[in-house]
């Protein structure tokens, strides 16, 4: 019943609406917090070093402080933020799904919890390169049959 619910697509939709405005609300207040999150779903611009990125576990803790938390914004379904990373505080933009967020967390207690499951979903370029590919490859394969000719004339 429980993961009937959890992979729910109306489901996801709620639990992402209250994510998005949980984060607003905190923003507005001024309110520092910490985000946990599946890191696989996580995308970084530029990308992070081998070695930092395997330093990360599959559920990832960022805190949004001081110049983080003054980067962080929601853009459409992400939180967006500016975040250092390693010894050398290597640079980069950090692209968090709302729907990869699991818990929002301040002075170490969850104030939210996700039980939503994340899908990503594949963009319309994206299928409409299989499609094209689709087309081509059932093309070729009806062509390479010599019977197929006579449909051909």
């Amino acid at each position: 019943m429980l993961e009937d619910l959890i992979l729910d697509a109306d489901f996801a939709k709620v639990m992402k609406k209250n994510i998005q405005e949980l984060i607003m609300y905190l923003f507005e207040k001024d309110k520092n917090f910490g985000v946990l999150c599946n890191i696989s779903d996580v995308e970084f611009s530029p990308e992070l070093p081998e070695d930092i990125v395997s330093q990360f576990h599959s559920m990832t803790l960022f805190y949004l402080a001081g110049y983080t938390f003054e980067t962080a914004r929601v853009e459409e379904e992400f939180l967006i933020f500016e975040a250092g990373f390693g010894v050398d505080n290597f640079g980069s933009v950090v692209h968090v799904p709302l729907l990869s967020v699991v818990q929002v967390i301040i002075d170490e207690q969850p104030i939210l919890i996700n039980l939503a499951k994340y899908k990503k979903q594949e963009s319309k370029k994206d299928l409409q390169e299989v499609d094209e590919k689709g087309v081509e490859n059932s093309m070729n394969i009806f062509l390479s049959n010599p019977e197929n000719s006579k449909f051909l004339k």
